[in-house]
Parts: structure tokens; sequence; C-alpha cells
């Protein structure tokens, strides 16, 4: 079982902080003031409720927290916005209370299906252990995982600060990932009920042999470009819009409009299950398989020849047989 946390390549930023990382763990039969109790107690804090589904914690050790049902129309607030016209506006204003007054019985629907959420504030990378009580905290309080239900397609989201901005470490990074996704699948056994939801679907192939290619070296725009051709949706394993909106929100504001999507310097890794109630799991498992990304990421003689060989077991149409590649060349 992995316990120890290993340090990226590069931990610092150009500036020289360390870099942050943003954990989010979803899960059901734990309400949003239960589980924002059992965040008080770990890390201090006050508690501050919001809605019967939403609440935070404030001022504890780490920053600040937020606990709620991953569910926009749970909240007061969160809805999708967008320009409507004057009978759209006053059609609105007349449903409020209606919809208002529907809100608590629609989040306690919801959570039959839809998870819980924490997210976590940014933490150094050389704090991330203080997390690891977390989450053996809420299985204690009766929080269910991934694995609790065919229904429960829950996920645990990390998102490391990038280190630097420019085109050729956020393109070497999408590579590593492109390069190690099916290793990575066929380690974390991603559960079969998120891969059906598609809110973790795999890269394109002809996207990904096309990226692998070690002659593909575009710049910053041209990078932003080809990933939205090719991926004109968040759900992916790794989703970038975050970060590409964060680099160029004006490139990102002419072909998106997704509430959905906030802004910040940060990969937005989301394929781990969020195991819950399995004492074989640890945050530190998931957090090193992605340190291997940035390290395959930070050796450009080796992220090029796996590149290679990579389109070339593509042209074969042999990529069943990547992952157990990817795994022995990461293993030598």
């Amino acid at each position: 079982m992995d316990s120890a946390f290993r340090t990226p390549p590069h931990p610092s930023t150009t500036d020289g902080a360390p870099r942050t990382v943003g954990v989010e763990v979803e899960f059901a039969d734990l309400d949003a003031p239960a589980a924002a109790a059992v965040v008080r107690r770990l890390y201090g804090g006050a508690l501050e409720p919001e809605s019967p589904h939403r609440c935070r914690v404030t001022g504890t050790r780490l920053g600040d927290f937020s606990v709620e049902l991953d569910m926009r129309s749970a909240h007061p607030g969160k809805a999708d916005g967008g320009d409507s016209g004057a009978v759209g506006k006053a059609l609105a204003r007349a449903l409020d209370g209606v919809v208002e007054a529907l809100r608590p019985w629609w989040g306690n629907i919801g959570s039959l299906v839809m998870p819980f959420e924490i997210a976590a504030p940014p933490v150094p990378i050389a704090r991330l252990a203080e997390l690891e009580p977390l989450f053996a905290a809420l299985s204690a309080q009766g929080a269910a995982g991934t694995e609790a239900s065919p229904l429960f397609a829950f996920g645990l989201h990390l998102n490391p600060q990038v280190a630097r901005t420019d085109a050729d470490y956020l393109l070497d990074h999408l590579k590593a990932f492109l390069l190690l996704a099916p290793w990575l699948r066929r380690e974390i056994r991603v559960d079969p009920t998120r891969r059906l939801t598609g809110f973790v679907a795999a890269f394109p192939v002809d996207y990904a042999v096309k990226v692998a290619d070690p002659a593909y070296r575009p710049d910053l725009d041209g990078l932003i470009a080809d990933y939205l051709e090719a991926n004109p949706t968040r759900n992916r394993e790794l989703d970038l819009f975050p970060l590409f909106a964060h680099l160029a929100p004006e490139i990102m504001a002419a072909k998106l409009r997704d509430p959905h999507v906030r802004p910040r310097p940060t990969f937005h890794y989301r394929l781990p299950n969020a195991r819950l109630g399995d004492p074989g799991w640890t945050l530190a498992q998931d957090w090193n398989r992605w340190v291997a990304v940035e390290e395959l990421a930070a050796d450009r003689v080796r992220l090029d020849a796996l590149g290679a060989d990579f389109r070339a077991f593509a042209a074969r149409k042999a990529l069943d047989g990547w992952a157990a590649e990817a795994g022995r060349r990461l293993a030598g």
C-alpha cells in the first residue's frame, strides 16, 4: 500500500513558490452538514451552512473547504447563466418562488444518485499527507464511495497547479498523459459505471496518435485549437478546459459556453475512483500515479521514444497491448 507521497520533478512554480494541489472527492450516504462536521473536527475552522445541501468550513489550518451536493439545480445561485429577453426574465421571476421552495426536496432526490463533494483548498504538495485522514474519517461516518453501488459513478479529482505555462511544458504533460492513460486505467480499475457515464471518456485515438508524435510541437494557440477541435467537451480523463480558460480566456470564450468551467492554472485530473470504504485505498496511491505522468513529461528523450512506440502500436492496431507495454517501460 502506498503511504508516502512522491515529489514531482517540478515541485515549485517559476517564481519559486511551492506548487499546490486541489483535491475533490465524491461520496454518498453522508449529507453536507455531517461531512462538514468531519472536516471541522480534523482541521478546525468554522462551519458555515449555506443551504441543506451546501456547507463551507472556513479558516481551517489548510484553508477553506466546501461541501455540497454535486447537482447545480440543488443550489440557489448556481443555475446556468445566459442571456434572455424580457419575456424570459419575467417568466424566470414568476417561477423563482416555486423553484426555491422545491430546491431542498430536489436536492434530496438528487442525492440518491448524485454525489456530495468535498472540495479541499489548494494544499502544498509537501502537505498532501494531511488530507489522508479525511478519507478514513468520512468512511467511518458512513460515507459510501464508487464501489458501494452500481449507481455511484463517483470520482477523486486532483488539480495539480502547473509549474509553468509555456506550450512545451503543457504539451509534454499532455503527451505523457496520453501515453500512460491506458496503464492508468488498468492500474486504477476505473469503475464500469464511471466509464458508461462518459464523465471520464478517453481521448480519441486519432488525437492521441497525433499528439504523441515527437514532431508535434505547436505553439500554445495551436495546442489549444487542436485540443478543442478533437475534444469539444470537458468530459475527459484529463480535462484541460480550466487551464486553457485561465491561459487564453478570449479563445475559450469564443469556442465554449459552459458555466461548469472555472478558469484555474491547474491540470484537472479526473480519472481515479473515490474508493471510500476500501481499507486498501490511499490518496497517496492515486497521487503517485499522477507523479508518474509528470516524471515522464520531464524526460524528453524517454517521452519521444515512448511516443514513437505508441504510434507504431497504433499503426499495427495493437493498442490493446499498450497498457502492459507502458507498465513494463515504467518499471524498467
